[in-house]
């Protein structure tokens, strides 16, 4: 089994050293860690006074307040937790495309290392994360855990995985809520070729479930500006026995403005249901792409689309 420095570079892990994972939402959790809990306790930030009773601790009374009162106040925090995070990794047929400018790096192969990234960023920063493999249904799931040697659990299942068939993101999203036992974060690494109107009640499923959802959207440069200049073979990477030699000439303004509508309609269902859409190519080392969109989300800005 693959080490995590076999796995991933050590000059992308120290381009990361400095970031951290927020979550942007309250998530539950049950150490203290760098995340805002919903559960009131006595550490980290203030949140409000209360009238003492008896049976509270006298070390949690505010005795400056009882110095211009003359009453008892117990000073209540809101705790910090450990984030609870599960990454939904797309191991469908397209994910296993791969082009001309991404070293014969597939789409599948880059997510991975992605995955891998986080993960180990997030049980540094003594958090807790899971993996869920899918294509038209959970393939592998492998629960949220904060040992650091759990790192090599996940890499393995990386390792493993391989593209399987075609997948409808939506459904599989739905079957996938009840799974997730507490709300957290859920960071999803796809490309995201479902119908839009599927996926985006998929998504709000994970969202009325109180979820802070995230979105790795992982292309491929040739799906971007379609670089076929000459008669080509098109492979349904999802349904093996569908083949198309065409000539792309005919095809390339249709195409492009299907892509356009397709990525509009994506990037504003993720903005209604305040979910981050964050694209990647893979000709774009992860490292680079992922530390600048963690920049921008520790500064509470929004991701270019």
């Amino acid at each position: 089994m693959a080490s995590v420095t076999d796995y991933l570079h050590p000059k992308d892990l120290a381009r990361l050293a400095n970031h951290q994972v927020l979550a942007k939402r309250v998530v539950e959790g049950f150490c203290s860690g760098l995340h805002r809990s919903p559960h009131k306790g006595f550490s980290v930030e203030f949140k409000q006074h209360r009238p003492y009773v008896p049976g509270d601790e006298i070390r949690h009374i505010d005795w400056k307040v009882f110095g211009k009162s003359d009453r008892f106040y117990i000073r209540e925090y809101e705790e910090e937790t450990n984030l609870r995070c599960n990454l939904l990794l797309d191991a469908s047929g397209s994910m296993d495309y791969r082009g001309t400018r991404s070293d014969n790096r597939s789409k599948l192969d880059y997510a991975s290392r992605l995955a891998a990234c986080l993960s180990y960023m997030m049980l540094r920063q003594t958090d807790s994360v899971g993996l869920i493999t899918f294509d038209t249904k959970a393939r592998k799931i492998l629960p949220p855990r904060g040992r650091p040697a759990h790192v090599s659990n996940l890499i393995g299942v990386l390792e493993e995985t391989k593209p399987g068939g075609e997948t409808d993101l939506g459904a599989v999203f739905h079957e996938l809520v009840p799974k997730l036992k507490r709300r957290g974060l859920v960071v999803i690494i796809s490309d995201c070729f479902a119908e839009v109107e599927s996926l985006m009640k998929g998504l709000a499923h994970f969202r009325h479930a109180k979820h802070d959802v995230l979105i790795f959207q992982i292309w491929d440069p040739d799906e971007l500006d379609f670089p076929f200049r000459q008669w080509t073979r098109f492979d349904c990477l999802e349904q093996a026995e569908r083949k198309h030699t065409v000539d792309p000439n005919h095809l390339r303004q249709a195409y492009l403005e299907n892509l356009r509508v397709f990525r509009e309609d994506l990037t504003q269902g993720c903005h209604r249901n305040r979910i981050d859409l964050v694209p990647m190519t893979t000709d774009q080392p992860y490292a680079e792409a992922l530390s600048h969109y963690l920049a921008m989300r520790k500064r509470g800005a929004r991701p270019s689309r």
